[in-house]
């Protein structure tokens, strides 16, 4: 492994370049055109196999090594987010209301310089690697989905992926067995009221007092009809009642999230949530639209993969602990690989000790500390090498 080391070592500054790049180009999910041209040229100036289209805009690139044997595949993102950046940073994003504040940007140079170092490293490989790169993460229904019915994993035994994150020390590697992150699901209400003027109340149904009624006692669904052992939120992000002050409205438009780990709670608070919503227009005789939007799946990492990570990782340059972590109530597409072959996924710590305040993910200020790309290839690296050496 000394020699992966040394290569990844060597090309860490080039690593940081391209996710500088990435960073200051990033394209929105479903609308990557540069940089998927970028990541197969990058390839296919390495000698690999590319294939450029992958499920609409995915980029699959595969390295066979000198020996036969078995194949697996490493998968990083590389879309970005509506959000206008904040910060000062000298490579901050060129494109209005565009930023990497997910740390894709990261995923994919840390991804690209590793197929480079495994790439020197061909005639001592028995197998063969796959590099899926994967455009549009952050919006349901994703592009992991399509790209598996494109074939990405076709003749693919293993595969492994990381996310690097900001909220983590860096040196910190996170992972669990079974579920680490969790199902992803958007629900939109309408409260269908009857609107009126706000000094004669008596003669409206008021959407507003309804729609608060129903925030309320939708707080009650998981502490009451969810067991207090199983994990679960339901929580509403978006609000809308466009009036005059003086005006009772005639509807009122809710957008919320529910985040669960198994297909039975899920499907109780999809209907539950309904329960709640019927009986609080049923006190004033308003009515309602309810749509349940079912997105990610969650993602529950393989028993045997998981130990192989666990007991590999310690042995990683720049790793300082290993942490069993808790389930994340986030989504993440990665779950739709993994419902497929085995694998596993985790978390790279991304924290720089030195700074004053971390952002978390999805915030315009967001960052992440650099060092943290080569402790994720470092770590990709070694579960590759040693996965095929072992089978």
């Amino acid at each position: 492994m000394e020699k992966l080391f040394n290569l990844l070592k060597d090309y860490y500054d080039e690593m940081v370049e391209i996710r500088r790049y990435l960073h200051a180009n990033p394209e929105l999910s479903f609308q990557e055109v540069n940089t998927p041209n970028y990541i197969a040229e990058y390839h296919r100036a390495l000698g690999h196999e590319v294939k450029e289209g992958v499920g609409g805009r995915g980029v699959v690139a595969t390295l066979h090594g000198a020996k036969p044997g078995k194949t697996v595949a490493l998968r990083a993102d590389f879309d970005a987010l509506a959000i206008q950046e904040q910060s000062d940073l000298p490579y901050k994003s060129k494109v209005d209301g565009v930023m990497h504040a997910c740390a894709h940007d990261g995923h994919t140079a840390t991804l690209l310089v590793l197929a480079k170092a495994l790439n020197k490293l061909q005639h001592e490989i028995e197998g063969s690697i796959v590099f899926i790169h994967q455009h549009a993460e952050e919006i349901a229904p994703g592009g992991a989905i399509e790209m598996i019915k494109d074939g990405c994993l076709e003749g693919v035994d293993v595969i492994f992926g990381t996310h690097l994150w900001a909220t983590e020390p860096l040196g910190n590697i996170m992972v669990k067995e079974g579920p680490i992150m969790a199902a992803s699901d958007r629900i939109h209400i309408t409260v269908k009221g009857q609107g009126g003027h706000g000094s004669d109340p008596s003669n409206t149904k008021d959407s507003i007092v309804i729609a608060a009624q129903f925030i309320t006692h939708l707080q009650q669904l998981v502490s009451r009809r969810v067991k207090s052992t199983i994990p679960a939120v339901v929580s509403i992000g978006h609000i809308e009642a466009l009036n005059p002050f003086n005006v009772i409205a005639d509807s009122v438009k809710m957008k919320g999230t529910v985040r669960t780990f198994d297909e039975t709670t899920r499907t109780l608070l999809e209907e539950e949530i309904e329960e709640v919503l019927k009986a609080s227009c049923f006190l004033t005789k308003a009515d309602y639209d309810y749509q349940y939007f079912r997105g990610y799946p969650p993602v529950i990492n393989h028993e045997k993969e998981t130990a192989f990570l666990v007991q590999l990782a310690p042995q990683v340059p720049g790793v300082e602990k290993l942490h069993i972590c808790e389930p994340l109530m986030g989504g993440e597409d990665f779950a739709y690989y993994l419902e497929q072959i085995p694998g596993v996924f985790f978390f790279t710590g991304a924290q720089s000790p030195h700074w004053e305040e971390t952002y978390p993910h999805h915030h315009p200020m967001f960052n992440i500390d650099e060092r943290a790309l080569l402790i994720a290839a470092n770590t990709l690296g070694v579960a590759t090498l040693k996965y095929l050496q072992e089978h």
